[in-house]
């Protein structure tokens, strides 16, 4: 790990932490149920069999949560509201404090208003849920704009489409490959509509969470090339383009439902920053058949690329390569993709699992990655935030209690909260930065 100093980043650039309402909240039984609680039902869905029903009792130790993290000292906290619980009886009553808490705190609260938790009865495959999100939007932005400022429309809609809808790896354990992809649409609309909402409300800084990496084909084989090219579209392009430039990439619209032009003009609502999720390139190549890993997932058979381990890297806990430079890559090449097009950008997660109080690997890592970002700004790419993943061990999706991604240990039988090194790294970087 370097030693010198990090550099110098703009003044009011934006330094947080980020978590979720289901991986945190706990308090199960004082809200709706959704399509995760649904899924972990399930036998064998959760690796260790777990549930989110108590996680890390965040509903009840939110005050605890706060004074952690203004003891960290960071500028802003990015959470999520549950839906399920905002359409339960009382449920806004504790966003309601919790905004309350960050504010006295003087921490910016920054809601994101999709996280992964659908309401059970509802389905990303039917038009009408993206309706029904610009009204519960409606409904948060009501309660909350008067202290809220900074809104996030949606997390990772690439993963909640791809794992939740067509692998069947993440609620709520759809296998339909690409027979998904109206999911990705119907998200994108609900993006839309839920921009127009806020806009009606009064906010004027709105951005979304998307998750994107460089993909670097495997060799410069044709088919390598190509394979890479088209996983590219998959996780990169099929969701910025149409928030970005107003269109689907080549080939795409034609398979979305609906008015697809119509829709593109309410999906492409101009937005005041780009959120970007950053973990780990990806590199790609030609198809290998069945029993290819991607993730810890096992892929199934006729996929247009599979996805290579990318050698002489460490991994973290999760076998994901670290690549800080990748971080530098992606939002120079985002710039040079988009252009003008491009909003400034805030890296809404960025962060990794390692286990232990004494986590060298993930200050290591952190510091790799916040360097490169530097590099960006350098490059000139207008970047305005840096949000860590996560502020507390919390439950993983499918993965359980197994992978712990926090700057805080928590004991989940008692829920004792620990600083660990990274804490107090982090602490250090920002006391640096004031």
């Amino acid at each position: 790990m370097a030693t010198n100093p990090i550099p110098r980043f703009p003044d009011g650039f934006l330094w947080g932490v980020s978590t979720s309402a289901h991986q945190i909240e706990g308090a199960a039984t004082e809200r709706g149920r959704s399509v995760w609680d649904a899924f972990t039902d399930l036998p064998g869905r959760v690796k260790d069999g777990s549930t989110a029903a108590v996680a890390c009792d965040h509903y009840h130790r939110y005050r605890e949560d706060v004074a952690l993290m203004a003891d960290l000292g960071v500028d802003a906290y990015r959470f999520s509201v549950s839906w399920p619980r905002v359409d339960s009886p009382g449920g806004l009553d504790f966003y309601d404090r919790l905004v309350d808490e960050l504010c006295a705190a003087g921490v910016r609260p920054v809601p994101t208003l999709f996280h992964w938790d659908l309401p059970v009865d509802l389905d990303w495959l039917e038009r009408d849920t993206a309706s029904r999100f610009a009204a519960y939007v409606s409904v948060v932005a009501d309660r909350l704009g008067d202290r809220v400022g900074t809104w996030i429309t949606l997390n990772e809609p690439a993963e909640h489409t791809l794992l939740g809808h067509a692998l069947g790896a993440h609620a709520p354990g759809k296998e339909l490959l690409f027979d998904a992809l109206p999911v990705a649409h119907h998200q994108l609309l609900a993006h839309g509509l839920a921009v127009r909402a806020l806009r009606a409300s009064g906010a004027t800084d709105i951005g979304i969470a998307n998750s994107h990496a460089p993909v670097r084909p495997a060799s410069d084989e044709p088919a390598d090339r190509e394979a890479a090219e088209f996983y590219d579209v998959l996780l990169n392009r099929l969701f910025a383009d149409p928030l970005l430039l107003g269109r689907y990439p080549e080939g795409i619209g034609e398979l979305m439902p609906g008015d697809v032009a119509a829709d593109l003009e309410i999906i492409a609502e101009p937005l005041d920053w780009y959120g970007m999720n950053y973990y780990a390139p990806a590199r790609v190549g030609a198809p290998q058949g069945a029993g290819t890993e991607f993730g810890g997932l096992t892929l199934p058979a006729g996929l247009p690329f599979s996805v290579r381990e990318i050698e002489g890297r460490p991994v973290t806990d999760f076998g994901w390569p670290v690549v800080p430079e990748g971080l530098t890559e992606l939002l120079t090449g985002f710039r040079a993709r988009y252009g003008a097009r491009l909003p400034p950008v805030m890296i809404t997660e960025n962060g990794c699992s390692y286990d232990g109080l004494d986590d060298q690997d993930r200050i290591a890592y952190l510091d790799g990655h916040v360097r490169a970002l530097h590099e960006a700004l350098a490059a000139g790419v207008d970047v305005r935030g840096y949000f860590v993943w996560s502020l507390l061990d919390n439950f993983e999706w499918a993965e359980g209690y197994a992978r712990r991604f926090g700057l805080v240990h928590v004991d989940f039988t008692t829920q004792k909260r620990t600083p660990k090194a990274s804490y107090a790294w982090y602490r250090d970087v920002l006391r640096a930065q004031r």
